[in-house]
């Protein structure tokens, strides 16, 4: 069994913890994005209510499924579904909204 000698993993470990920091205002921002123009349909925090009835899954709900992943995401937000807006969000704005649906995974 290999043992890694712990000042070795610092530097893995700070870079790890440095992209979390930063990953934290473009989630932020994709909150204020999700409660501008999601929150009328979908439930967008963990334990609220939606808006009009459980017709559109919760963001929650969403990030818990086995088969959310970054891509999927991406992909689904950039495509048109007749029970959605066609919104056409920019490179930014995706960025945040799928940032944050990815932290309603824990």
């Amino acid at each position: 069994m290999r043992q890694f000698a712990l000042p070795s993993m610092l530097p893995f470990a700070a870079l790890l913890l440095a992209g979390t920091a930063e990953a934290q205002p473009v989630a932020l921002e994709g909150r204020r994005l999700a409660e501008q123009w999601c929150a009328n349909c979908h439930a967008i925090a963990p334990g609220a209510r939606p808006p009009t009835g459980d017709a559109a899954p919760s963001f929650p709900a969403i990030a818990r499924m086995t088969s959310t992943t970054e891509m999927g995401l991406r992909v689904f937000l950039q495509t048109p579904h007749p029970t959605m807006p066609n919104y056409q969000f920019s490179r930014a704005e995706l960025d945040a909204l799928v940032a944050y649906i990815l932290t309603l995974k824990r």
